[in-house]
């Protein structure tokens, strides 16, 4: 019986697909929010006055010579406060809550253009997280380095869906302009490709529902041990009525 099986049940993204319209990508660019933790390097056509605007640089390799501010190197980041503020280096208070990356150049460029020659930036997220609970291999708080991630993605991460995951009934809980969102996504279906949720923004919660085979085998396993429970207690009393009744 176990040969003649089907593994469809299993499987994630299958059926028919419709080239033409999956085959667009349409990743959402991160939106900044309350709590991020921004890595922003100031850079322009004269090294020597974008000092100011850096944070203390760690450079990425071991030669001390290394130009402050320039690529490779790193800073402790900005933290967006609760207020959705940065206090940046030799500018002061910027309100950065709800901007995109391009959006946070562009206030920069407003506040920077004057004293700077021709200035450009390297804005990342030092935080970029989501969370992976349920019927995975690996739950927990996942960090990644970059800032695109696709919810297949996140699954590989999450050590793969366990045999009893409800492929059918994925839960994406996403905060957005301090309102959360709620969205189901049905993983075997190539639409999820299509879906605003197929890209995952940073500190999204993703739920792997159990199918009933979970509940059904959980009570397998209960009822497993309470028979060996009972057939050791049975035991028990046999050889103890047999030593106390010679």
């Amino acid at each position: 019986m176990s040969s003649c099986g089907t593994t469809k049940g299993l499987m994630l993204v299958h059926g028919p697909f419709d080239t033409a319209k999956l085959s667009k990508i349409n990743p959402v660019e991160p939106i900044i929010r309350k709590g991020d933790v921004l890595s922003i390097v100031v850079f322009s056509d004269n090294p020597d006055a974008t000092k100011i605007y850096n944070q203390s640089i760690v450079a990425a390799s071991n030669n001390s010579n290394s130009n402050a501010g320039g690529p490779g190197a790193t800073g402790a980041g900005y933290q967006v406060d609760e207020d959705g503020n940065i206090v940046f280096q030799g500018l002061g208070k910027i309100k950065v809550d709800g901007l995109t990356k391009a959006a946070l150049k562009d206030t920069l460029d407003a506040r920077l253009t004057p004293y700077l020659q021709h200035p450009y930036y390297s804005i990342r997220f030092l935080n970029y997280k989501f969370t992976m609970l349920g019927e995975v291999a690996r739950p927990g708080v996942v960090s990644i380095p970059g800032e695109r991630i696709n919810i297949l993605e996140a699954i590989a991460l999450g050590g793969d869906l366990t045999n009893y995951a409800n492929r059918d009934s994925v839960f994406i809980i996403r905060e957005t302009n301090n309102k959360r969102e709620f969205a189901w996504m049905n993983l075997t279906k190539p639409e999820i490709m299509a879906s605003p949720y197929f890209y995952i923004q940073q500190n999204d919660i993703i739920i792997v529902e159990p199918t009933k085979k979970k509940s059904v085998a959980n009570d397998v396993v209960a009822a497993r041990n309470i028979s060996l429970a009972l057939a050791f207690v049975s035991t028990f009393a046999i050889v103890y009525s047999l030593f106390r009744h010679p």
